[in-house]
């Protein structure tokens, strides 16, 4: 099954792979580049190329060379009989400069181009932090217009052999590269000006003459540990060179990828890049949202934008520096880290059946107990990140054990159960493919009835998680052994380990908080958050008043656009604006703009209209020249109107007046700081910093500029 890895516009489908590093010079891998021509026994589907035409530099620095390669694409036979065709053409050029040690190839195909479109670009230059090693980049796209009927066959069979080409391209690099070591050539010349060394040559001709001679023992870019993992914290890659990332950063530190799993990666992390600069989530983050969607790049996508803007706006960065658990949960709560797992996951045990769910509810509300789960997955995953070094292998989620010793009807009390299941929605949501595996001991007969309320709120990858052990049968072989080491289990399992998890038991009534103190709780996150959300409708747009008293003031505004195309505007008025709310298709916007207001006249603008679009987070400041009123205002982006020539039809009239009319919304906070208050400089207002600070690695500097206004997305 191919997935739907590839980001796809009508039929169209593009790749791009990570950086690939060959740790051998420029000129020593062109020439295992060039035996791969005019044939390569080792891609059984090139059959062959013939040249074209072959152009070279006066100084012999450049060459740019064509040909026609034909393949034998494993497609069932009754496509080729339909196509009409054996074999595939596809026309390369390549584009080979000495001087800048750069290659540069360009493919598209000959066979069918009226029907398929195939575009692939790759690149091989010099590492920019060693001159002695290689880079290398490949990106293509795929744009299957028609194909006989069977356009959705085509794809999947183009698809699977390019990745499959993709496997075998760095494979066969370093194959050549071996053979020129057997045949003892370890070293060619870089290229110089033919006057400035003449007598080298001579050298460009004598490929097979070795010289420097080295031993395999010797040649450390042979061993068997090339790709071992640092021997000190100090050496960890960064994983980008110029922000690419490279292919090993992603096996040492996120796991083993399929080229198209690696190609999604990188597709979304560069449109993170475009629309949240310097402050993306960190890769296993992005990667777990896209496990978590089957690697499809627009769902993981919409699905990480909601996540961020939910942590930004409840301020979970600062979850576990800010979050004090009240003394009846660190007393009652029976739930608690305990070294790892067979894997090198961190094991986190909950002793369900000894916790007293209702008063724990009571207690501390619902909006506690939220918390204090939070604070548990952002552990995690911080204990994730160390493991990751301790055992110098990706580790990305946790093994959760549940002992349900003791459960009773008494956990199936509603209010704790419908706490549970908004927690369980809360985790899902936000921490996906967090869970490694979920032991469950220990289960009574009561479990089935609890099992069914919860059960459809827990996403079906997760639940493939699950291993239920009932009585004692998680004892022995099949049991907690094959996934916890037995010096590890703890003693109220029948191991040795001491656990220090809280017993639990029952909460005093005396500590429960009386229904008043409780009464409809809304689980917030936090109280006082700093941003407000807002939804705008077209023809209603969504406007914020900002009363200068001092010229010279700085107005700061930080926004997220959760959903829909806005465009941002900012206006100065001596006049003062009523507000005039709207409340269109729902809507909550509230517009201060009189209709009688006339622009240029009654109000100005004083920055140009900024066009932010779906997913994008904007920070920004502006320095203002006058005193007075200033207008923050948020509208939604029309759809361009089509040609004056165009009539709708008849079905489309009756389609628009069913479908509610268009709204997007936005989340944002603005701040007045005062010409006297304002201590610091432009620098530091144009950093665009934002609270990203857990999941965040700072990958761009957000742009700056000389004026007195700023925007950075």
């Amino acid at each position: 099954i191919i997935p739907q890895s590839l980001s796809k516009d009508s039929m169209v489908q593009k790749y791009q792979s990570p950086l690939r590093v060959y740790k051998h010079p420029f000129e020593l891998v062109m020439a295992a580049y060039e035996r791969r021509f005019p044939t390569c026994p080792l891609i059984p589907m090139f059959v062959g190329s013939d040249i074209i035409s072959e152009v070279h530099g006066d100084d012999g620095a450049t060459r740019v060379i064509e040909r026609r390669c034909k393949l034998d694409v494993d497609a069932p036979r009754l496509l080729k009989r339909i196509a009409g065709v054996d074999l595939l053409y596809f026309i390369q050029k390549n584009s080979l400069d000495l001087r800048e040690r750069m290659l540069r190839i360009e493919v598209h195909n000959e066979t069918f181009s009226n029907r398929v479109i195939v575009h692939e670009l790759c690149s091989y230059s010099v590492h920019p932090e060693n001159e002695d090693w290689t880079c290398f980049e490949q990106s293509a796209s795929l744009d299957i217009k028609s194909f006989f009927g069977f356009e959705s066959m085509a794809e999947k069979i183009a698809v699977k052999q390019y990745a499959s080409s993709i496997k075998k391209g760095k494979e066969i690099i370093e194959y050549h590269l071996k053979e020129l070591h057997r045949e003892g050539v370890t070293h060619i010349p870089r290229w110089a000006p033919p006057a400035a060394c003449a007598t080298e040559a001579s050298t460009l001709t004598k490929l097979k003459q070795p010289v420097v001679t080295l031993s395999r023992a010797d040649d450390s870019r042979y061993r068997t540990d090339t790709a071992s993992w640092p021997s000190s914290l100090s050496e960890l890659p960064s994983g980008m060179t110029d922000d690419k990332l490279e292919a090993d950063y992603i096996r040492h530190y996120l796991g083993d990828l399929t080229p198209l799993q690696e190609s999604c990666l990188i597709q979304l992390r560069l449109w993170l890049q475009e629309t949240h600069k310097g402050k993306i989530p960190k890769d296993e983050h992005i990667l777990r949202f896209l496990r978590a969607r089957d690697f499809n790049v627009d769902k993981a996508r919409d699905f990480l934008c909601q996540s961020l803007t939910w942590r930004k706006q409840h301020q979970v960065d600062y979850l576990l520096e800010t979050w004090a658990p009240p003394q009846v949960l660190l007393e009652y709560y029976s739930g608690g880290w305990h070294h790892d797992d067979r894997d090198g996951r961190p094991l986190y045990i909950l002793r369900l059946g000894q916790m007293d769910t209702k008063g724990l509810v009571r207690a501390v509300g619902q909006e506690s107990l939220l918390r204090h789960v939070l604070s548990i997955n952002e552990e995690g995953l911080r204990r994730c990140g160390e493991n990751t070094k301790l055992f110098r292998r990706p580790v990305s989620c946790w093994t959760c054990l549940v002992d349900l010793e003791g459960l009773s009807m008494r956990h199936l009390w509603r209010p704790a159960v419908r706490a549970l299941l908004r927690i369980i929605e809360v985790v899902e949501a936000n921490y996906p493919e967090t869970l490694g595996r979920l032991l469950i001991v220990r289960a009574p007969r009561v479990f089935p009835v609890l099992w069914t309320f919860i059960s459809p709120f827990i996403d079906e990858n997760t639940r493939k998680k699950f291993l239920i052990y009932a009585g004692n049968d998680y004892r022995g072989p099949g049991g907690l052994v094959d996934y916890i080491d037995c010096e590890v289990i703890p003693d109220f399992l029948g191991g040795d380990c001491v656990c220090q998890v809280p017993e639990g038991g029952l909460v005093p009534k005396n500590l429960y908080k009386t229904l008043e103190d409780i009464g409809i709780e809304d689980i917030r996150l936090w109280p006082e958050t700093i941003y407000q959300s807002v939804s705008i409708a077209k023809g209603a747009p969504h406007e914020v008043l900002v009363e200068v008293i001092d010229a010279s003031s700085v107005i700061t505004w930080d926004f997220d656009v959760c959903k829909g195309d806005v465009i941002f505007s900012i206006f100065h008025s001596k006049c003062v604006p009523q507000p005039l709310r709207k409340d269109l298709q729902g809507a909550n916007s509230v517009q201060l703009i009189d209709r009688s207001w006339q622009l240029g006249k009654d109000y100005i603008a004083v920055e140009s209209p900024l066009t932010c679009k779906e997913g994008e987070s904007v920070q920004g400041s502006h320095v203002t020249r006058w005193a007075g009123f200033y207008l923050l205002q948020w509208k939604l982006q029309s759809a361009p109107p089509c040609a004056a020539s165009y009539r709708p039809r008849m079905d489309e009239v009756l389609a628009s007046l069913q479908v509610l009319p268009p709204r997007c919304r936005i989340m944002y906070y603005t701040e007045l700081l005062a010409s006297h208050d304002f201590r610091g400089s432009m620098t530091s207002l144009e950093s665009s910093h934002s609270g990203f600070s857990m999941l965040s690695a700072t990958t761009t500097s957000s742009e700056q500029s000389c004026c007195s206004s700023t925007v950075s997305r």
